[in-house]
């Protein structure tokens, strides 16, 4: 049986075509994948992602906790703070991505992947277990999500809210009264655009939900599925757990070396991490352009003068830059920007080279 959101009515009265996702009855897409991108690019997208997971972490050794779990510098957040990190076990692997919330020195919460909430939280409270006077609760059900992206997202959300969402700088959060209902806000978001992600309680979901499509509905404001979350973050070039990296890359592989900060002490997997930064990578995630109308798909097979080297992470066609565009793990040889390559896309190779990432970046004025 497939798990459901608060919203799962909502989408199917919509339309939505619903797919399984990390166990969850999901919304892929509303009006289409295409219009849904667009809508997020050039007027805002309003995205259900209540399937994530919420990691709670009470007491005194919370931050340290935090500290000794993640490769990013949590010593450095202020309180309402927002980190991007990794979790990484002892060979330097992501066991997964997340967002570390600082509420206070004493509080964290952490935000994980739907598909591997169960396992982070094992590994969490094992290691909580073991520090002590630190107390972690999977607290994902208590929680629900939406997600507002794009250029007008401020100004519909500010249209239900009192609270001055221009105060809310670019990866922080606020306790903020949404058309009366008190949610936690951060300005973060999947897509590359500027945008809300709000936390609320499971009952207020369909009411903000509701009231958020009709305020934004002048604007432009579209529901959107997993396609467009998906094509939206490749462009902006966020990596997706379980396709651009795992427990068997490392940050460093994955092009995630700013948030690994090797001189910040002790935590799990540094040492592995910074040995393979001495000696050198051996391969990198790169970002490649395919010089053909046909899309490289996941699981493509990347060819270098005729021999495999890598297969497509993630692949797919990009509806506001109008390319075929792709992530890989390639020898370090062949990472450079403009090295051509060769996609097999159903039997033909078709050419395609490396260039820079992200594909896609907009002005952050919040930065």
């Amino acid at each position: 049986m497939l798990k459901r959101t608060p919203l799962y009515e909502s989408h199917v009265s919509l339309g939505a075509r619903m797919v399984d996702f990390a166990g969850w009855n999901m919304p892929v897409q509303y009006s289409g994948p295409i219009p849904e991108h667009l809508a997020v690019r050039n007027a805002a997208g309003l995205f259900d992602v209540s399937h994530m997971g919420e990691i709670e972490l009470h007491g005194d050794n919370a931050l340290a906790l935090v500290q000794s779990l993640t490769s990013n510098d949590v010593a450095k957040l202020e309180d309402n703070q927002v980190q991007y990190s990794c979790l990484t076990n002892e060979r330097g692997g992501i066991i997964d991505d997340l967002l570390v919330y600082r509420i206070s020195a004493e509080y964290f919460l952490l935000v994980v992947n739907a598909s591997n909430i169960a396992k982070d939280f094992a590994w969490i409270k094992q290691h909580a277990d073991a520090m002590g006077n630190v107390n972690a609760y999977d607290v994902s059900l208590g929680y629900s999500l939406l997600a507002l992206q794009g250029p007008k997202a401020e100004d519909i959300l500010q249209d239900i809210t009192d609270h001055m969402l221009d105060r809310i700088p670019y990866y922080w959060s606020q306790k903020v009264a949404v058309d009366g209902i008190e949610c936690r806000v951060s300005r973060t978001g999947y897509t590359g655009e500027d945008g809300f992600e709000i936390f609320c309680d499971p009952k207020d979901a369909l009411h903000l939900w509701n009231r958020l499509l009709t305020t934004g509905q002048s604007d432009g404001l579209l529901p959107c599925g997993l396609a467009a979350r998906n094509t939206t973050r490749l462009e902006a070039s966020f990596r997706l757990w379980g396709n651009d990296m795992d427990d068997t890359t490392t940050p460093l592989e994955a092009g995630l070396g700013w948030i690994t900060k090797l001189n910040k002490g002790e935590f799990i997997g540094r040492d592995a991490i910074r040995q393979q930064k001495a000696q050198g990578l051996q391969r990198q995630l790169a970002g490649f352009v395919v010089e053909d109308r046909a899309a490289a798909r996941d699981g493509y097979a990347i060819l270098i003068d005729g021999q495999e080297v890598s297969k497509v992470a993630s692949g797919s066609p990009a509806p506001y830059l109008q390319k075929n565009i792709g992530m890989a793990y390639l020898p370090i040889a062949h990472s450079a920007v403009g090295t051509a390559l060769a996609i097999n896309i159903r039997g033909r190779e078709v050419p395609a080279h490396v260039v820079e990432m992200p594909f896609y970046k907009r002005q952050r004025q919040f930065d």
